[in-house]
C-alpha cells in the first residue's frame, strides 16, 4: 500500500538561531463528487487578472486529454497571461517614478517596486513552470479551496499525487502533544515544561531543525499510513503560492506571533493552507550551504519583525544553521 507524504513545514524563530517549528504536514484529502473546477483562484496574485475562459477552458481540455499539444496550447495561455502581468508592472513602475520624483522617500518606493519587477524577470521561467505543475496535476479539479477549512491536511498541487500539506503550523498545543509523549525537551520560550497560558494556537518557536525532525518521526511513528518530513523549498513554494501585494499578514503590524488562524479569513495559499508569510520563519529541507563543517537550511516566509519584501515566496536568501558535520575516519 503507497503512503501519502505528509510533509512538516518548519517555523523559525526571529533573530534566534533556533527555529520556530510551523509543521505543514502533507495527507490525503476527503472526496467530494461535487467539486465546483474553478474554485482555485489564488494561483493567481489578487492584483493579476483572473482567469479568462480561454484559459479555463484549455485547463479543463488538458485534464481531459492530457497529450503534448493540449499541454503547449495551455503553457503558452500560461505565458501570455504572465506577459500581460508584466507589462503592467512595468507600467505601474513608470508610474510611480513619475508620482514620487523629488519627493521626500520617493527613491526608496521606487527601489522596492524596481526590486519586485526585477525579480519577476529573474524568476519568470520558474513561476511559468510552477503555475503548469498546478493545473497539470490531476487533483485540481476535485478541490475547492473553499472547502479547505474543512480538512486537516490540503493537496499541494504539482508537487506530486501523494503530497499534502497540513492547513496551519505546527502549533504549541500540537508540539505539547509531541513533548508529553515523548519526554522531549521543550522549547527554550517555554517555563515550567509548558507554552505561556493562552498561546496553545500560536505556532510553536525556538525549535531546532534537528527538533523539527524528531517530531516529524514521532509522527511517522504513530501513523500507519502516511510519512512526514520537512518540505523541500520548492514543494513550500508550490503550497504557498505567490504572495499577493495586498495580502493581509503578522508583518509588521504586531509585536510578536499571532494565532495560526488570525488572518485565515483575509489571505491563504495556493490550494487553502494558511499562515504562509510574515509571523515566524518556516524551516525547509533545502540545504542552502554545505562547507563541510555546518550545513545551513533555507527557511521561508519571513516574521513578524522582518522585511514585508523578504515575507515573498520567491525570496531565496534566508538560512538558518541546522547542523555540524560529522566526519568519520577509520583507526589505524
Amino acid at each position: 500500500m503507497k503512503k501519502i507524504c505528509r510533509i512538516i513545514s518548519i517555523a523559525l524563530a526571529p533573530l534566534m538561531t533556533f527555529t520556530a517549528l510551523s509543521v505543514s504536514v502533507f495527507a490525503a484529502n476527503g472526496k467530494d463528487d461535487n467539486m465546483n473546477m474553478f474554485e482555485h483562484s489564488d494561483f493567481i496574485e489578487k492584483e493579476q487578472p483572473e482567469l479568462d475562459e480561454e484559459t479555463k477552458r484549455l485547463i479543463s481540455l488538458y485534464q481531459r486529454n492530457p497529450n503534448d499539444e493540449n499541454y503547449e496550447n495551455l503553457r503558452a495561455a500560461v505565458i501570455r497571461n504572465y506577459d500581460a502581468v508584466l507589462v503592467r508592472k512595468e507600467a505601474k513602475l513608470a508610474e510611480l517614478k513619475a508620482e514620487t520624483q523629488g519627493k521626500p522617500g520617493g527613491d526608496a518606493k521606487v527601489a522596492e517596486m524596481q526590486e519586485i519587477v526585477d525579480e519577476i524577470y529573474l524568476t519568470y521561467w520558474d513561476r511559468i513552470n510552477a503555475t503548469m505543475l498546478r493545473f497539470t496535476d490531476e487533483r485540481l479539479l476535485k478541490w475547492k479551496i473553499a472547502d479547505a477549512p474543512m480538512y486537516e491536511y490540503i493537496p499541494v498541487m504539482g508537487a506530486g499525487s501523494d503530497i499534502y500539506v497540513s492547513r496551519t503550523q505546527v502549533t504549541n498545543e500540537h508540539y505539547k502533544a509531541f513533548v508529553d509523549a515523548t519526554g522531549y525537551k521543550v522549547p527554550s520560550s517555554w517555563k515550567n515544561g509548558t507554552y505561556p497560558a493562552g498561546e496553545e494556537n500560536y505556532p510553536v518557536n525556538m525549535v531546532s531543525a534537528a527538533d523539527a525532525k524528531a517530531y516529524c518521526s514521532w509522527l511517522t511513528a504513530n501513523d500507519q499510513e502516511n510519512l512526514y518530513r520537512l518540505p523541500t523549498e520548492s514543494e513550500w513554494e508550490l503550497a504557498a503560492g505567490h504572495m499577493p501585494k495586498d495580502a493581509d499578514f503578522n508583518c509588521g503590524v504586531n509585536d510578536g506571533r499571532t494565532p495560526v488562524e488570525q488572518y485565515a479569513g483575509v489571505t491563504r495559499g495556493a490550494h487553502g493552507a494558511i499562515d504562509f508569510w510574515g509571523n515566524v520563519w518556516e524551516w525547509t529541507s533545502t540545504e542552502r550551504s554545505n562547507n563541510g563543517v555546518m550545513i545551513t537550511l533555507g527557511v521561508k516566509g519571513g516574521a513578524w519583525n522582518t522585511a514585508r519584501t523578504d515575507c515573498r515566496t520567491e525570496y531565496r536568501e534566508e538560512g538558518r544553521a541546522a547542523a555540524l558535520v560529522m566526519k568519520m575516519s577509520d583507526s589505524v
